[in-house]
């Protein structure tokens, strides 16, 4: 097995049980309250409209709009963490039949591995920050894994095996 397929398969393991872990940190500690707290303010908000009081109603959607992007954001988090692990692990399995050098192949597992750790950092981060460097983040990893996963898929349809490969 060559250095970049067991880097792929390590780090998608890695980044598989980093993502159940934060999920289960997320699933206990914090999703219940942060639903209650949605659901309060949703009541909220249909009980100030029911009164008439529209300020009132519209600073309680806004709190739920609040809560609900930062929920959003939290499960899309691990679940793409988690994915993300899924295709490294796939890609592991096959990633001696791309047509590249082994220097070209380390370079290619390595962006995709930083893009698949960055992208849903990214996410996660514009829970805490509204700036544009969060954003920035995850599209500087989203573009990562789209470049290097088109680099791979054209490393497939290059013609006879790799140099390094093993039956």
């Amino acid at each position: 097995m060559n250095s970049s397929r067991k880097f792929l398969i390590l780090s998608g393991l890695a980044l598989a049980i980093f993502g159940m872990a934060y999920g289960l940190h997320y699933a206990v500690f914090v999703e219940h309250q942060t639903l209650d707290q949605m659901g309060g303010s949703l009541s909220q908000a249909f009980a100030f409209s029911a009164g008439r009081d529209l300020p009132q109603a519209n600073q309680s959607l806004d709190e739920y709009a609040q809560r609900r992007f930062v929920y959003v954001r939290q499960v899309d988090a691990h679940s793409h963490w988690i994915g993300l692990a899924m295709l490294l692990l796939a890609l592991g399995l096959v990633f001696d039949r791309v047509g590249f050098s082994p220097r070209i192949r380390s370079l290619l597992a390595a962006t995709l591995v930083f893009g698949c750790v960055i992208f849903p950092l990214g996410v996660l981060l514009e829970t805490i920050d509204s700036g544009k460097m969060p954003q920035a983040i995850a599209v500087a990893g989203s573009a990562l894994i789209i470049i290097s996963l088109a680099a791979i898929a054209a490393g497939f349809w290059r013609p006879g095996p790799s140099p390094d490969s093993t039956p």
